[in-house]
Order: structure tokens, then sequence, then C-alpha cells
């Protein structure tokens, strides 16, 4: 079905909002304190949510879905790794990050192990979220590529561009308080989709249940397999995995560093948690959704859509007018919300970690601002590019495994080896980086071994020979 005038002017509004919202808080930054951390005085619940909302990208909001109407349910494990890390949260990482009243979470290795240490960790966090920037840019434009029609490679372009020129004006408080609005959007959307599907089920929840449960899709898979999503396999891999991303990642430290408390930051982590579980259920019953109403009504499906286009499709061919184009803007703002982190948060680090360390003191906080938008400007571009490349991988959600596997598991290695052991030494650490990348390069394109694993392989290799060769040196 055609998008429509109202769907369009519903999107545009939506987007020349972002905009004013990124224009009006740019009048207002003075320093680099102000771009990067919003001065350190935002109150707990936009930091929450901007928590959440830079985490849960396009890529969550569309991939999910896809792999639940795909597969099953196994995925839900994931609802509750948030809850049972809270408390690692709270008393092992975020302690030492503000009591070191660092900018970056990396001023820590560099407290713990040195500054060419925190160099290069910094720069395989830069690898990592630039190959994550390019799945939550290839996300939305291949939504607008099925809402409008147009060209998957023109939709990348468009989407990188405006993301880039709005996230360029924004600081961290612009940054704050769309992702609020955005996170709003969201949920919302993912509500109104999950009721419209259950509304158009015949006999509703009862007939979900018995046409999922007799095609497997809420069951479990608990069984032991390396080359299957498993219960197991998905539990470790995302506790790993989470636990990087909320304890030791900029994208998610900055915000928690920009709480005006210990006790507000403590708030924001709860209250992701909770989201984690709310949100990550809901995206998996609308995965299962889709396969039950199009297994009762195949006729309305085109073939040879991928797991990833589903939810895109669902929202434009079987949606009114004016609902389908909020709908299409709830995956925008997902997009953006984790767009403009990234982005943000990868000019933080550059300017911070790289920038004023090499030249010292010298430069005036206005020029230090300058620098941080032409890096912003720089890093949307590169972004957009590594969407072309995701584009012709296999699906949303294992691209994000893939780069995150690679450069962000040792990196999470060397802050839990400083942190849990006095004796870790960066020496043993490069060591074990130095084999764990390629092995799991290895596995991602020479096995079958499923790609939840990529990330605890990574982690596990990087921090057991560090542990072997401490004993050496």
């Amino acid at each position: 079905m055609p998008f429509g005038i109202t769907n369009y002017l519903i999107l545009l509004i939506y987007l020349s909002g972002m905009a004013v919202i990124g224009l009006f808080f740019a009048r207002k930054q003075k320093t680099t304190d102000d771009y990067f951390l919003a001065g350190r005085s935002m109150p707990w619940l936009p930091v929450a949510m901007s928590m959440y909302a830079s985490l849960t990208s396009a890529a969550t909001y569309i991939g999910l879905p896809g792999i639940a109407y795909k597969n099953n349910i196994t995925f839900i494990v994931v609802a509750v790794v948030s809850p049972v890390l809270t408390p690692i949260l709270i008393y092992l990482f975020y302690p030492v990050c503000r009591r070191l009243n660092v900018t970056t979470s990396y001023e820590y290795i560099d407290h713990r192990f040195g500054a060419t240490p925190r160099k290069i960790v910094s720069a395989l966090f830069l690898f990592a979220r630039l190959g994550w920037l390019g799945t939550v840019i290839y996300a939305p434009a291949l939504a607008l590529s099925i809402a409008t029609g147009i060209d998957l490679s023109l939709a990348i372009v468009l989407m990188g561009a405006f993301a880039t020129l709005y996230t360029v004006l924004a600081g961290l408080a612009a940054v704050l308080w769309t992702d609020v609005i955005q996170f709003i959007i969201l949920i919302g959307g993912a509500i109104w989709i999950a009721i419209s599907l259950l509304s158009r089920i015949p006999d509703g929840f009862s007939e979900f249940l018995q046409i999922a449960n007799a095609h497997g899709h809420i069951q479990i898979n608990t069984s032991i397999s390396l080359t299957e999503m498993t219960l197991i396999g998905v539990f470790i891999g995302f506790f790993f995995q989470m636990m990087q991303d909320y304890g030791t990642d900029q994208v998610t430290v900055q915000r928690l560093l920009s709480a005006k408390t210990h006790r507000g930051m403590v708030k924001a982590i709860l209250f992701n948690a909770c989201t984690d579980l709310f949100i990550i259920s809901l995206l998996l019953f609308i995965g299962t959704g889709l396969f039950v109403y199009y297994h009762l009504s195949p006729h309305l499906l085109e073939v040879n859509l991928t797991k990833d286009q589903m939810l895109p499709f669902y929202i434009i061919n079987e949606l009114p007018n004016g609902v389908s184009g909020l709908l299409i803007a709830a995956i925008f703002a997902a997009a953006m919300s984790s767009i403009d982190s990234g982005i943000h948060s990868m000019s933080t680090v550059i300017v911070n970690d790289f920038v004023q360390s090499l030249r010292g003191s010298g430069a005036s906080p206005r020029n230090d601002l300058k620098l941080a938008r032409i890096l912003t400007l720089m890093l949307g571009l590169v972004a957009t590019c590594v969407a072309f490349y995701v584009s012709t991988l296999e699906g949303i959600i294992e691209s994000f495994a893939t780069f995150m596997s690679l450069f962000s598991a040792p990196v999470f290695a060397l802050f839990l080896l400083g942190m849990l052991t006095k004796r870790g030494q960066f020496f043993g650490w490069c060591i074990g980086t130095a084999m764990a990348i390629p092995a799991t390069y290895g596995i991602q394109h020479y096995t079958e071994v499923s790609w939840v694993y990529y990330f605890p392989f990574s982690f596990l290799v990087t921090f057991v020979i560090s542990l072997l060769m401490m004993k050496k040196i």
C-alpha cells in the first residue's frame, strides 16, 4: 500500500520536532562538559529513559519480533537478565566511575593500567560502536524503504544524513530530552501494535496460544547446543553482553554520569531493568502474533520477505493511514535515540581520551566544542557507510552480535581484569585479545556456532588467557 500524505506529514512533524529541540539546546552549550555530560545535573527519570532508549534501537524494535516470527520465544530469558545484573552494576561498576569523577568510562583503564591501554580500549569501543551504528541506521532505512517504496540505498543515505545533522546540533541535554519523547513513542507504538494484532485474531488470545503452540513458537529451547539459539546459550550470551553494555560501555555510562546524585543513578538502573523486562516480552509477543496472523491469512503475505521486514510490512499494509505513520515514527524514534547517543558518545571518547590527553592544555572550551561537532559529523558519515555493509549480512540482531563480540568483549575483559584482580597485567590482556579477535572471526565465518555464543566466547578467551599470563609475568 502507498504510504500516504497523512503518514508523510506525521513523519515530517516528528522529525522536525526533533530538529527544533536540537536547535534549542545547541544555543545553551558553552563547554564540552555541557555538550558531553549536560553539566552533570540531569534528573534521574530522563537519564533512565535515555539509557533504555539508547540501547533499544530500531534494530531491537524490528529484530526481536523477526526472531520470534521465524523461531520461538527462547529470547524471553533476556528480559530476566537485566534485573539479575542490577546489583552488579550498582555495587561493582558505577561506584568506581563516580568516585573517579570521569567523563568516559575508559578513564578508569588509565587509572588502573595506564594511558596507552586507555587509548587502545577506546579505539576498540569506536570500532564496535561504528558497527553497531551501521545496524541502527540500516534498520529504520529498511522500514522506510518498505513503507515508501524508495530504494534501500537512498533510504540509508537519508536516514544517516538526518540523524547525523541532528546529532551535530544536539549536546547530551538535547539527546536526553529527545530520548524521553522517543521512549514514550516507541513504548506506546509497541503496545498499539500488540493490541492491533490480538484484535485481528478471530478467537483472540486463546487462538493465539493454540496456533503458536502447535507450530512451536511459544516453546523454549532448553537443549544444550552450540549451533542453535537455546535458553542456556541466550542467557550466557546476553548476561555478559548486557553487563558490558550497561556496566562499561560509554553509551550507557555517559548517561548515568549525567545524573545529579548516586541515588538518582540507582533509580535509573532499576527503571531500566523493569522496562527491559516489559518491552522485550512485548516485542517477542508481537513477533509471535505476526506469525499467527499471517498463518491465518497467508494470502495477505508477500513472498520472499525476510524476518526483519515483517513488522514494517504489517504496519504499512494492515494499519490505517495516520496510525501506520505514527508507528513508523516509533521505529524512527528507536533509531534516533540510538544514533544520536552512539555518535555523541563516540565523539566524547575521541575528544576526551585522544585529543585532550595528547594535546594537554591550551585549547579553549569553545574550540573543543567545535571539534566535537566536526567529529560528530565525520562519525555519522562513516556510520552511514557501515550501514551499507550491514545490509549484506544475515539479520539485524546477528549483525549487532558480530561487531560487539569482535571489539567490545575484549574491552569488557580488561575492565573485569582490573576490578576483580590485583595482579592483572595489560600485557597479558594484549595476548588474550590478539588471540580472541581472530578466533571469534573464525567461528563467525567458518563454523555453525550460533551467534549468541560470539560475545561470551570472545570475552572468555581474552579473560582466561589474561589470567594465565598473569601467573607467568
